[in-house]
């Protein structure tokens, strides 16, 4: 294995519970559904803007636009490195036997919040939907990947917290990881054994 892909949402970067209102967590319970909603989607796209977003929560939850746009931007300033990935991705950089990579679903104003984390500055390379107007697990998205940054897809692997998403990274000749989001640390654990024992 030369290539390592890291998804980030739910894989690198997440919410701690514990400093999320009872509100927020009901309001983003959708997110982790086995189908993310089609108006969150066209938003990681890059094709629905934050408004518009706000604006289908209004309608979904019969809060007020502030009450919604002050939720979102909390969703959006919460997140934060999960301690086991972050670590294991600096031992993976240390080691020097692999690139970094990332493929994510993510929209304009949760990127720019992520890449101001010292980690985000550790990859080799990233492929962001709202950038390239695609998702996964649409085919298109692992083949920019690959051409941009001439990877041998046998030679990477994927780790991605959505069946779909592994399922299509396979399809594409790219070795899949199933991460489990619930468990980061175990997760984090099973690949070290993978990449670094």
């Amino acid at each position: 294995m030369k290539n390592i892909i890291f998804d980030l949402g739910g894989v690198l970067f997440a919410r701690d519970r514990r400093k999320c209102s009872p509100d927020l967590l009901e309001f983003f319970g959708f997110l982790r559904a086995p189908q993310m909603p089609r108006f969150w989607e066209e938003y990681d796209r890059g094709t629905n803007s934050l408004e518009e977003v706000t604006r289908t929560l209004v309608s979904m939850t019969g809060h007020s636009y502030e009450r919604c746009a002050e939720v979102l931007q909390q969703a959006i300033d919460l997140q934060e490195p999960i301690p086991a990935t972050e670590q294991l991705i600096r031992d993976l950089k240390a080691s020097g036997r692999y690139r970094l990579y990332v493929l994510s679903n993510m929209a304009h104003e949760f990127i720019a919040h992520l890449r101001r984390f010292p980690v985000y500055g550790l990859f080799d390379g990233e492929v962001i939907s709202c950038e390239e107007l695609v998702v996964k697990p649409e085919p298109r998205i692992y083949e920019i990947l690959i051409e941009r940054y001439a990877l041998t897809p046998s030679e990477s692997l994927f780790i991605d917290d959505r069946e779909a998403n592994i399922a299509e990274a396979e399809r594409a000749g790219i070795h899949g990881f199933l991460f489990d989001h619930c468990d980061p640390t175990a997760a984090c654990g099973k690949l070290r054994e993978l990449l670094l024992d």
